[in-house]
């Protein structure tokens, strides 16, 4: 019998499932970088054993961003506007990063992770929103030296700190001269090629000796899994048609401004 304490928590799972599908099929990032900090305040409330409890909201944040993520490409792909043959060459190197990212993760601290995905999501909102949108590396997609490695340790840090591939995406593809529309669908692809990897591995990650909120697998706790997903499908389809609609300005400070945000957060969380 559901537990009626339970309803405010289930809302405002609700709520940020709702958000982070927003933010999915608007920015491609996989509502990841807005998840991990809400997840970790009701993880902690729920008891979650302070060493584990950042991999365990990484874990979860990272099972949905498979959900939003096929929403999201779904969407952007009805509008012409993903670039498959880039997902065709990144997906093996994205993999293969993701899954070293995991097992990275649940070697690490919760504080030590916390800052981790604090300093690189500050670092990358700063550039998003002060950096120059029309600098360029090139004019059409890099070569294999390029994006081989670049997709291997994105792959890496976004399993590592359970957000999707907009964060990195994004600002990589516009380098190379990618609308940043396109940009966004692409990335959302990016989501799904690391994120379904990495769910696998968190799921399948050690847990002995912690204490978990109920219905946890491995690192992936099932009911905010559920919850978050269910709202995602239904707001995914508005952020993308957003995309398409708002100028590109707007979008690159919309970007940044929430990253940003996120990573203070987490960062007064880690050292204080």
């Amino acid at each position: 019998m559901f537990d009626p304490s339970l309803l405010p928590i289930l809302l405002l799972l609700l709520a940020t499932g709702a958000f982070a599908g927003l933010l999915s099929g608007l920015l491609g990032i996989g509502g990841g970088i807005f998840l991990v900090p809400v997840l970790l305040f009701i993880f902690r409330g729920l008891g979650a054993s302070d060493g584990i409890v950042m991999q365990l909201c990484v874990g979860t944040s990272t099972a949905t961003i498979v959900a939003t993520s096929i929403r999201s490409v779904w969407a952007h792909h009805g509008r012409g506007a993903v670039e498959v043959g880039i997902l065709r060459a990144w997906a093996p190197w994205l993999a293969v990063g993701a899954i070293l990212g995991v097992l990275t993760a649940t070697t690490l601290k919760s504080d030590t992770l916390m800052l981790i995905f604090g300093g690189l999501a500050t670092v990358m909102g700063i550039y998003m929103l002060a950096g120059n949108p029309n600098w360029r590396l090139g004019d059409s997609h890099p070569g294999l030296r390029v994006y081989a490695p670049y997709s291997g340790v994105m792959g890496f840090v976004c399993a590592m700190i359970g957000i999707g591939g907009g964060t990195f995406g994004v600002p990589a593809l516009t380098a190379y001269g990618t609308p940043i529309n396109r940009a966004i669908a692409t990335s959302a692809g990016f989501g799904l090629l690391i994120s379904l990897p990495a769910s696998v591995t968190y799921v399948l990650a050690s847990t002995d000796d912690v204490t978990l909120p109920p219905f946890t697998l491995g690192l992936v706790s099932l009911p905010a899994f559920l919850a978050i997903t269910a709202m995602t499908f239904v707001t995914v389809p508005m952020g993308a048609r957003l995309t398409h609609v708002l100028p590109t300005g707007r979008l690159r400070k919309v970007f940044a401004l929430f990253i940003i945000l996120a990573a203070l957060n987490m960062l007064r969380k880690a050292l204080f």
